[in-house]
């Protein structure tokens, strides 16, 4: 497996792992438990950004910039209904 591949299979485990913390973190009752979910979600959102960043200087993640206009026309849709 080349690095690409393996960093994103690591993002997308990253990514998962975060949900799990996050629906662990709303529902949790024990602070403790709580707590600890928390640390564990911070710790995975620090890893998700450095992989990111780590991908996007090799070039093997690309955003694109999306127009303002387009961003404006889709939220008249949304909120128009259409």
């Amino acid at each position: 497996m080349d690095d690409q591949t393996w960093m994103e299979n690591y993002l997308l485990i990253l990514k998962s792992t975060v949900e799990v913390y996050v629906h662990g973190t709303l529902e949790s009752s024990n602070q403790d438990v709580r707590d600890a979910l928390k640390r564990g979600l911070d710790e995975t959102m620090e890893h998700q950004a450095k992989t990111y960043d780590e991908m996007t200087a090799q070039g093997w993640y690309v955003v694109q910039n999306i127009k303002a206009s387009e961003v404006k026309q889709t939220l008249h849709k949304v909120q128009s209904g259409t």
